[in-house]
């Protein structure tokens, strides 16, 4: 479901995603090795994972049920019968010569992943999600010019989750793998972290004139951040036009990001799935998942993001795109949950997750979980609020004090900073009767019909009590002594 054209020097992006999802099982997925991240090199490496002579491959369960829990999520097709393939290439990390994978037959078929950038609501559909392993990996650095070969992660379980080529600007594309990022860890099948190459992006990229068949793409491989991948798309988009431009054709091509140059680089010709001489794997036969395994993992699935999403929309009253924010991951969601079980009023929940929470979360690196404010910290600021003790300006300075850990008491810091608001009506009177005395033009000229003059009198009425009146309180009684 492509979105509207957003044109790059008269061109229109187009972009496709293969995310490599590392599946959360202990062991392997063809083999009883553990997946134990950072073990000494080469020590996790057993014959059945080097395809030594006389060793079989056996499929993991577990693998198996992370694959129909990740189809169900996203509305897919799970395929009752799928077939394992060998993937012929020649590399020094794959010590097999071949890969495990699927071809023909994914176990996971269509779905879509929803979401939104901005406020503006997008979906991309998915090809296909297949189980496959994963290769070793190479090593480059001091080995004083060699490089090493470390085989620990060779047959680790992926799940290679394909899109459509459904985007149209590199920021869509980071919403679409963030979105994809959160669910995969919602679902509890895969631990989400990108520098330990957990979760890795592979974005195909093209350009074209507006109308015209789809262009030449280039594959940039193994991107482990959102930030890069924005970077490396839109660097990429920029030198295929300058190709284009210049009366070069496109070739075809798998391509590195260099995030210290900030540019993208060839590093082989992209190869087609001929290439890979697919057939289907001999030692492994057919996986054929009925259907009550389906409808048990169906039962043991977690709320989907979705329907707790649609949830907070019936129940709360929150805004569909405030539902889809407060769902944007597990730990957000149950951050929202327990300020609003601890009593607070969920939309004033749902804009200070995404106002304040979320600015400074963005600016620190951090998750909501480590957050500062916890729940029910954010609820008794929320509750001073409602109360009318504090106004949302004097709200924010506690927050602060909060956050910078100067104070650990809502009430504490209102006192010692002096923010409560002045809601005594016959104060409030007193110094309208002052203001309005004082300001006789602005009285003339709303009673004229300017409506700005009044604004004008409330602003002098909060100048007077040093912005600690109640604005509410100022603003009603202003408007019975106007008449």
């Amino acid at each position: 479901m492509p979105t509207t054209p957003q044109l790059i020097r008269g061109y229109e992006v187009v972009i496709g995603l293969e995310n490599h999802v590392q599946l959360s099982t202990q062991s392997k997925i063809f083999s009883g090795s553990s997946t134990a991240f950072g073990a000494e090199p080469n020590t996790q490496a057993s014959p059945v994972d080097l395809a030594l002579p006389g060793t079989l491959p056996v499929l993991n369960r577990a693998a198996v049920e992370r694959a129909i829990r990740f189809g169900l999520a996203v509305g897919a097709k799970v395929a009752p019968l799928s077939i394992f393939a060998r993937k012929n290439y020649f590399y020094p990390d794959l010590p097999k010569g071949y890969q495990i994978s699927q071809f023909e037959i994914p176990v996971v078929q269509g779905g879509k992943v929803e979401f939104f950038v901005g406020d503006k609501k997008h979906i991309v559909n998915l090809t296909r999600a297949h189980l496959e392993e994963d290769a070793g990996k190479s090593l480059h650095e001091d080995y004083h010019g060699q490089s090493g070969i470390d085989l620990n992660r060779a047959g680790t379980p992926l799940l290679e989750i394909v899109s459509e080529p459904d985007m149209r600007s590199a920021q869509e594309a980071a919403e679409y793998a963030k979105t994809l990022h959160a669910l995969v860890m919602w679902l509890g099948i895969c631990d989400g972290n990108m520098q330990e190459g957990s979760f890795r992006c592979d974005v195909n990229v093209s350009v074209r004139k507006p109308g015209e068949p789809f262009g030449t793409r280039r594959e940039i491989k193994n991107l482990n951040s959102f930030r890069f991948l924005v970077d490396a798309v839109n660097y990429e988009v920029n030198w295929q036009i300058d190709e284009i431009e210049d009366g070069r054709k496109i070739q075809q091509a798998t391509v590195l990001y260099n995030p210290d140059t900030g540019e993208t680089r060839a590093m082989r010709s992209k190869e087609d799935s001929a290439d890979y001489r697919y057939f289907p794997d001999p030692d492994l036969p057919p996986l054929v998942i009925a259907p009550e395994w389906v409808e048990r993992v169906k039962g043991e699935m977690p709320e989907l993001p979705a329907v707790m999403a649609a949830r907070f929309i019936e129940v709360d009253g929150l805004p569909e795109y405030d539902a889809t924010m407060m769902t944007q991951s597990l730990a957000t969601a149950r951050y929202y949950e327990a300020a609003k079980a601890a009593g607070a009023v969920p939309k004033l929940v749902a804009n200070w997750v995404m106002g304040e929470i979320s600015k400074r979360l963005n600016a620190s690196g951090a998750e909501i979980a480590a957050a500062p404010v916890g729940p029910e910290l954010l609820t008794r600021l929320i509750a001073r609020i409602s109360d009318g003790t504090i106004s949302n300006n004097a709200a924010k300075q506690v927050f602060e004090s909060l956050w910078t850990g100067e104070a650990t008491d809502v009430d504490a810091v209102i006192d010692a900073k002096g923010l409560k608001q002045v809601s005594d009506t016959g104060a409030i009177e007193a110094i309208l009767d002052e203001v309005l005395a004082a300001n006789q033009k602005s009285v003339d000229e709303f009673r004229a019909g300017k409506d700005k003059a009044f604004n004008a009198l409330v602003g002098q009425a909060m100048k007077a009590t040093k912005g600690k009146a109640n604005p509410a309180l100022v603003n009603e009684l202003l408007k019975k002594k106007l008449g």
